[in-house]
């Protein structure tokens, strides 16, 4: 069985640790809650150049660098192939966090693969980075009510459906969003992944979006972002355009949060991929 590669927008799924960011006072300007331990996991399109040459070596350098988890962008020589691929997971020492997935691919006999192939994953998160009737006004509705019915279906096997923003989902219609629109007519059992860079660089507080949708924020995106006028910023956490000390407060009071992911987009001063991502790794472990 085949899930439906899937894209980060139009990105196809085939395709070291390095010494620990001075985090920046802002990013620690509110401490986080005590408590409840938030596990870190890594959305692999952050790595997307290592995971298209070796699949294998790069999850090994994810895990050895300290992440608990992954958020998979497409399963690259384990496609159609859960139960090899959650062997290698184990033996890394690896969760499945959650997945990218298209929503072609929870569509019809589609959902019931995607369900049996996750289920063998260990991975009950299934999240849509991206569909264009999110903000079509004459097909979000369907978009919603499809959400819907695909949570009922997801929910006696103890998985759930989610949907992803990128900046376009705050736009305004009407007097409000298509955000707070999607989240009006869908149940609590549809997770919404806020992800807090590109919820920043539209302009919007995503403390108060974890406080409006309190529990369905299951698994946060954290993407270090650099919102437009900031010089001087870097896309590395604890050096970017994000507070995200109140964020990671939120994550545990209101979200309902179970895993932070970590997406390291942006590759600052010329490093790898890894470089930056294991700074980002090493500097929000810091501020947690």
């Amino acid at each position: 069985m085949k899930p439906q590669p899937i894209s980060r927008r139009q990105f196809v799924g085939s395709s070291v640790l390095g010494a620990a960011a001075l985090v920046a006072g802002r990013a620690l300007a509110a401490p986080a809650a005590t408590g409840k331990k938030l596990p870190i996991a890594v959305q692999l399109y952050s790595v997307r150049d290592a995971c298209g040459k070796d699949f294998n070596g790069a999850l090994a350098a994810l895990a050895k660098m300290g992440f608990a988890g992954v958020e998979f962008a497409g399963y690259h020589s384990y496609t159609g192939k859960a139960k090899e691929l959650r062997s290698k997971l184990d033996e890394l020492g690896l969760k499945a966090a959650a997945t990218h997935i298209g929503s072609g691919s929870l569509r019809g006999d589609a959902l019931q693969k995607a369900i049996e192939f996750h289920q063998l994953l260990g991975c009950k998160y299934l999240i849509v980075p991206g569909d264009a009737d999110f903000t079509n006004p004459e097909k979000s509705q369907a978009l919603a009510e499809f959400f819907n019915e695909t949570a009922a279906a997801l929910k006696p096997h103890g998985m759930a459906c989610g949907y992803h923003n990128h900046t376009d989902e705050f736009a305004k219609i009407g007097d409000t969003n298509h955000w707070e629109l999607f989240a009006a007519r869908t149940s609590k059992d549809v997770i919404l992944q806020v992800d807090c860079g590109w919820a920043t660089d539209a302009g919007q507080d995503c403390v108060d979006l974890m406080k409006r949708h309190a529990g369905r924020m299951k698994v946060v995106h954290i993407k270090p972002t650099v919102i437009k006028n900031e010089a001087g910023k870097k896309a590395i956490f604890g050096q970017d355009s994000v507070n995200w000390g109140p964020v990671l407060t939120a994550c545990r009071e209101f979200g309902g949060t179970e895993w932070l992911t970590l997406e390291q987009e942006v590759y600052p001063d010329g490093k790898t991929s890894m470089e930056c991502t294991a700074l980002s790794l090493a500097a929000l472990t810091k501020c947690l």
